[in-house]
Parts: structure tokens; sequence; C-alpha cells
């Protein structure tokens, strides 16, 4: 029904991190990452997303049934992120509402839920937000790379939506490995490879679904800076894309990775092309680590994406910060 995003105005430069920890030597594997200020965290930017999606779906905030929020960077060891998102937006108090965690699948955890809880006739509309403040050890080489945004997406019935999802499939297993290797590592040491875990999950669920030339755009979970950009270019190779299909999706160079939502380019909207007739045809694909969903996008897709503020709006308002404001921002965060 709707769907909106945030991102931080703040942004640390690759080269300031490098300064601090490496004397400015080395190769630096983004260009800068998205920084949570000092009076935001999970819940403020839920909020803002969450408010993006409702102003384009264009519907009372008492119709919505759930708001649930996936994240790994909750700021509260037991208070639900939810409920703060569910009051701010007036959903509550005839609402449900609970937090999702889960490393780069929170979010898309919470979109299934949704799809289920809708699909059943138990709720008109739900809400599921995927938003993260990620964070890495100081000099490590997530401290690079781990940014904060996210993205939130109100489901509703298909008639009368903007979008479509027309399939969902989850695969998963007891796999101790991350992404891609540069996630984590110890000293110039990876521990973890992407092999068992990134490679092999994508592949499976994604040859559950639709091929690749009924969809006009793959973007796939990239824990990956440029260097490594072969990585999920190369599992789109093994699944027939081309180059083109999975070229929007790669956002980490300018606001980092931010697990799942790295993935959401929602300024480009969902892909879609004109077809005969009010439909318009096209896919995008949601991936997460391990699992996935294929959608297709309607004609209201143009009447509701400038009723908010666009991806692209949130990643080319910047102000640029140095290293002691971003451990500052990172203190207060966390307290």
């Amino acid at each position: 029904m709707g769907y909106g995003a945030y991102v931080p105005r703040y942004r640390l430069p690759a080269k300031e991190v490098a300064r601090v920890w490496t004397g400015g030597q080395g190769a630096l594997p983004i260009k800068e990452k998205a920084v949570p200020g000092l009076d935001e965290d999970v819940v403020t930017m839920s909020i803002e997303a969450a408010r993006n999606a409702m102003k384009r779906a264009g519907i009372p905030p008492s119709e919505v049934r759930a708001v649930w929020v996936g994240s790994e960077s909750h700021p509260y060891a037991v208070k639900p992120t939810s409920t703060l998102v569910a009051e701010a937006i007036g959903a509550v108090p005839n609402v449900q509402a609970a937090d999702w965690q889960f490393a780069c699948k929170a979010g898309t955890e919470a979109m299934v839920a949704a799809i289920g809880f809708v699909g059943s006739g138990m709720a008109r509309y739900a809400m599921a937000i995927g938003m993260d403040t990620a964070q890495g050890k100081p000099g490590d080489a997530l401290e690079y790379t781990a940014g904060a945004g996210g993205a939130a997406f109100l489901l509703g019935g298909a008639q009368e939506a903007l979008a479509v999802i027309d399939h969902t499939y989850s695969y998963v297993t007891d796999t101790p490995d991350s992404g891609g290797g540069n996630t984590r590592s110890t000293g110039t040491r990876q521990r973890f490879t992407g092999e068992p875990a990134y490679f092999k999950h994508i592949t499976e669920a994604g040859k559950v679904l639709s091929t690749p030339v009924e969809l006009l755009r793959l973007t796939t979970n990239m824990p990956f800076p440029p260097a490594q950009y072969e990585i999920p270019q190369r599992v789109a190779e093994m699944l027939g894309f081309s180059q083109k299909q999975i070229e929007a999706g790669l956002l980490v160079p300018v606001i980092a990775h931010l697990c799942w939502r790295s993935n959401y380019r929602l300024d480009r909207d969902i892909g879609y092309r004109r077809t005969r007739g009010s439909h318009l045809d096209g896919f995008l694909r949601f991936w997460s680590r391990l699992g996935c969903l294929c959608a297709h996008g309607h004609r209201a897709i143009r009447e509701r994406r400038d009723r908010a503020p666009h991806t692209q709006d949130y990643i080319a308002r910047r102000t640029e910060i140095d290293y002691a404001a971003m451990q500052g921002c990172a203190i207060i965060g966390n307290a």
C-alpha cells in the first residue's frame, strides 16, 4: 500500500576512519557511511520511515492492525521498538506490536508475517519495518562499512496496492557464516567466507522463484565494498541475471551496509514497464541472505511515489562529520 525509507543526514567518510587507524594508508572499502545523529536510533528512524509509508498509502493510521519492526540494533533490551512506532504514527491502541531480530533478515521476516496477517483476513493493513544502526568495533572492517537507515512497508490487499508481492520463499540453515568475508575479521585473517551462507542460500532460494527474464531488477543483500562487487554480481550471473538488472541495488558505497535494507533503492520505486491497460508489468526481487520476495508494480506507484521523500533525497541530503563526532553519536545512541 505504501513504502517509506529513511537514511540519516550525517556521513562519515571512509578516509576519515583510515586517517585515525591506518594513518590514511591502504585501500578504502567504500566512499562513506550514513551515521545516526545524537538524537537518532532505530526507534526514531523507524518512525520517519513509517510516516513516509503512511503518506504514500493515504489511509487512516487507526486502520493499521500490526506494526512489526525488524532490527539487529533495537535500543532497548526489553521495551519494544514497535510500540513506540505504533504510538508515534497514531496506530494505537487496537494494534498488534512486536519486534523481530535476525541479522540481515529481520525486516524480511516481518514483511512475510504481514503478508500472512493480511492474506488470512486477520487484518486489512499491517506494517513491516527494517531498520538498523549497524556498528563495528573501532578499527575493524565493520567500522568502515556498517551504516544506518532502513525502510517501512504497509501491506494491504492486492486490489488497492501499488505493488503486489507474488511469491516469497525462505531457505534457512544453522550456518555460522556471514555474508562476504569482509564483515568480520580478526587482524588480517577473515573468519567468514560467504561460501556456505551467501552463495548457497541465495542461489537455492532463487531457483524456486521466477526466472530472470520475468524480472526487471534484482537486488541482493550486499555487505560488500566495491572491490567485492563481483560477489553479488557472481550470484546474479549464477542465477542468469544481467548486470543491468542488479545495478540499481548497489548502494553500499554511498551509505554503507544496512543489512537487509541495503537492497531497497526505493527512489527507483518498484521496477515496472508499461503494458496494455492500466497494469504495469515488471518485477523487483527483494533479497535477504536467507530468503527472497518477488513483486510487480501497478500504476498506483506513479500516483503515490511523490507523496513522501525518495531514498535518493535522503542520500543527497548529507552533512559530513569527523571521527570524534561519529564516536560521540555512537556513545550517546547506545547509552
